[in-house]
């Protein structure tokens, strides 16, 4: 942890190392490494994929960029099994006291606080659901846009790969006469395939994933919220409501630690009793 809530990113960095170990290891072993370095070809591809991705989106989302790859490496990690725990934790609040005292309980995560403050304010839970589902659908937008942007520029590295391919073969048979400007012309051709490669395998599309993936455990954790929410809304025992929501997670992340033990039994108990 980097900061307070705020977690880098291991694995990324590891398989970013690895990727670039593997490149340039490769490369050095074989040959030598500056005949994979060309001027023109890295202008074409690098200028090419900035140049398209300007084309492609408007402003406001192209000043985020840097942010998108920061969220590569710097997370706040949704946790789902502390969610359901804290939510078991007011729901043994609301049940000993009243809904009421949930708008007082201090809360860090600001949805999960809008959540109880919604229930505090004895919302109904249709209504309850409709906003906070709101929530979720504008977030995850915002996600996509951060995915698709990543998506774009893996699109236009091989594209630009592909035209500087072209430009090179265009130049190499226009000077088959003069052996000494095909090396040249075949350098920019091959190289250019390269860079938009490297572009799109070692950095777009990882990063691509590594966003939806953040955005996917974001959605899971916001609708367990509303589920524990709605679940306290309507009474609902607190053991109960953390067994339903311990049904978003695979079965060996579920756990019902956290409870208060012997109301949440005794509730368990009664529950058993009517079935």
């Amino acid at each position: 942890m980097i900061a307070e809530g705020l977690y880098m990113d291991i694995a990324t960095i590891i398989g970013f190392t690895v990727c670039m170990v593997a490149l340039i290891g490769s490369i050095v072993t074989s040959a030598d490494i500056i005949i994979f370095y060309d001027l023109p070809s890295a202008l074409l591809v690098g200028l090419g994929v900035i140049g398209g991705t300007f084309i492609k989106w408007p402003m406001e989302v192209l000043k985020d960029a840097g942010k998108y790859c920061m969220k590569m490496i710097f997370f706040t990690p949704a946790d789902p099994v502390e969610t359901i725990n804290e939510i078991g934790k007011l729901a043994e609040t609301a049940r000993r006291e009243s809904v009421f005292a949930l708008e007082k309980v201090p809360i860090e995560d600001a949805f999960l606080k809008k959540a109880m403050a919604l229930a505090a304010d004895n919302r109904p839970p249709e209504v309850i659901s409709s906003i906070l589902q709101l929530e979720i659908d504008a977030m995850a937008g915002r996600h996509k846009t951060g995915a698709d942007f990543m998506d774009g520029v893996a699109d236009s590295g091989p594209a630009f790969g592909m035209l500087g391919t072209l430009i090179g073969l265009v130049i190499m048979l226009q000077n088959l006469s003069d052996p000494s400007s095909i090396g040249p012309a075949m350098a920019v051709a091959i190289l250019t395939t390269l860079y938009g490669s490297i572009i799109s395998n070692v950095f777009a599309i990882p990063m691509k994933n590594k966003l939806s993936v953040r955005s996917s455990d974001e959605v899971l954790k916001m609708n367990i919220i509303i589920a524990g929410t709605l679940g306290i809304v309507a009474g609902e025992n607190p053991r109960l409501i953390k067994e339903k929501l311990n049904s978003f997670l695979p079965p060996s992340q579920r756990s019902l630690d956290g409870m208060e033990g012997d109301g949440a039994a005794a509730g368990g108990g009664a529950e058993k009793g009517k079935e």
